[in-house]
C-alpha cells in the first residue's frame, strides 16, 4: 500500500518564468555583467512586500517558478524541515549569503573601474545566484520544492516588513476561509507550495496573515466546497 503524502504538486496554469532563470544563469556564463539583473530579484520582492506580501515569490520570481512548475512534479513532498523556518536559521542564512557577497565584492577589480569592474559584480551576483539555485534544487528533491524558499534572504526580509495587522494596504490580497469551512480535507494545505495550514484562519475577518503566504492562489483552487477566496483584506 502508498503512503498518502498530506503535501503534493498540483498544476495551475500561469507564464512559464522558469525560462528566464535558466537563460540568465547560461547567458552570465559568458556575459558576466548580467548578473548586476539579480539586483531586480532583490529588491522588487521586499519593496513589493511592503503592500503586497510575499506576492513577489509567488507571481514574479523565475527560481519560485521553476519549483512549483518544473521541480514539483518530481519532488517527494517531505515536510520541510522545522529549523529551516525558524527565526535563528533564516537570520543565519541572511548574514551568511551577505557576507559572501561582501567577500566576493572585496576580489573586484575596483582600481581598474569600467567593463572589467562591472563584469566582477556581476559574476559575484551569477555566481550566488547559481549556487544557491543548485542548493534549492537539491533540497527540492530531498524534500519539497520551496523549501530554500522558506529560508531564502530575500524571502525572509519580505516576510519581515509584509503586513501583519490592521489596517492593511488597499493592495494587498490575502486568502480569508469562510466560516462555512469544516477543516476537515485540509486541501487547501496539502497543495501549498510552503505547506502552511489557511484553513486555521476560518472566519478570520483580516484572513490568512501568516507572512509566508505567496498568494499563489493554489489552496483557492484546490478546494473542493469553494471556500477559499483570495480577496483584499479588510
Amino acid at each position: 500500500m502508498v503512503e498518502k503524502r498530506f503535501h503534493r504538486h498540483f498544476a495551475t496554469k500561469g507564464p512559464q518564468l522558469f525560462w528566464i532563470i535558466i537563460a540568465y544563469i547560461i547567458i552570465g556564463w559568458f556575459y558576466p555583467v548580467i548578473g548586476l539583473l539579480a539586483l531586480i530579484c532583490m529588491i522588487g520582492p521586499v519593496l513589493t512586500s511592503l503592500w503586497r506580501g510575499r506576492y513577489w515569490c509567488g507571481h514574479v520570481c523565475p527560481r519560485g517558478n521553476m519549483y512549483d512548475r518544473l521541480l514539483s512534479r518530481y519532488s517527494p513532498h517531505k515536510p520541510i524541515p522545522r529549523f529551516a523556518r525558524s527565526f535563528g536559521f533564516r537570520l543565519f542564512m541572511l548574514f551568511f549569503i551577505f557576507s559572501m557577497f561582501g567577500i566576493q565584492l572585496s576580489r573586484a577589480r575596483w582600481n581598474e573601474g569600467g567593463l572589467a569592474l562591472w563584469g566582477d559584480i556581476g559574476r559575484v551576483f551569477w555566481t550566488i545566484i547559481v549556487l544557491t539555485t543548485v542548493v534549492g534544487i537539491v533540497l527540492s528533491f530531498i524534500y519539497a520544492p520551496r523549501t530554500w524558499c522558506s529560508f531564502c534572504p530575500m524571502g525572509t526580509l519580505s516576510s519581515w516588513v509584509a503586513p501583519q495587522k490592521a489596517p492593511l494596504p488597499k493592495a494587498f490580497t490575502n486568502v480569508h476561509v469562510s466560516n462555512n469551512c469544516n477543516e476537515k480535507c485540509k486541501m487547501c494545505a496539502r497543495v501549498c507550495p510552503m505547506q502552511l495550514t489557511p484553513y486555521q484562519c476560518r472566519g478570520k475577518q483580516l484572513g490568512f496573515l501568516h507572512t509566508d503566504c505567496l498568494k499563489c492562489g493554489k489552496c483557492v483552487k484546490a478546494c473542493p466546497s469553494k471556500m477559499v477566496e483570495l480577496t483584499k483584506g479588510a
